[in-house]
């Protein structure tokens, strides 16, 4: 796969984001807020998708629009398996219920999300290497 450098570039800058956000996710919730490193997990995830569209200059802002546009490119055409479709989904839903519910969100929730979302991203830098978009 050949790409041009400002491609490169978005990509790297999207998965810096994402370790950025997991790191941050990891630091919220050791002071227990469990909401905001819900919130740092799924925009983890949003991130390291976007990276991985990219290649094929399908990114977007639209949360539903990353989320149809990575199950529909790479989750449906088995470059990445639905395990990973299904850990972005339930990080949507637990940041949705985070960011616009009352409800309080517990540890292991938060943990489960933030564990979630590194498998996700490493998941994501193990393909954009073999694609040979990072090294």
């Amino acid at each position: 796969m050949t790409l041009d450098k400002l491609t490169l570039r978005k990509i790297e800058q999207y998965l810096d984001h994402a370790r950025q956000a997991i790191s941050t996710g990891w630091l919220v919730a050791a002071h227990g807020d469990y909401a905001a490193a819900t919130n740092r997990a799924y925009y983890a995830i949003f991130y390291a998708a976007n990276a991985l569209l990219a290649t094929r200059k399908l990114e977007r802002s639209k949360h539903s629009a990353v989320i149809a546009a990575f199950r529909q490119h790479f989750v449906k055409t088995g470059v990445i398996d639905a395990e990973f479709s299904r850990i972005y989904g339930e990080a949507l839903e637990q940041r949705n219920a985070a960011d616009y519910s009352l409800i309080v969100l517990e540890q292991s929730t938060a943990n489960r999300c933030i564990e979630g979302a590194e498998r996700f991203v490493r998941h994501i830098e193990q393909t954009l290497r073999d694609l040979g978009a990072i090294s």
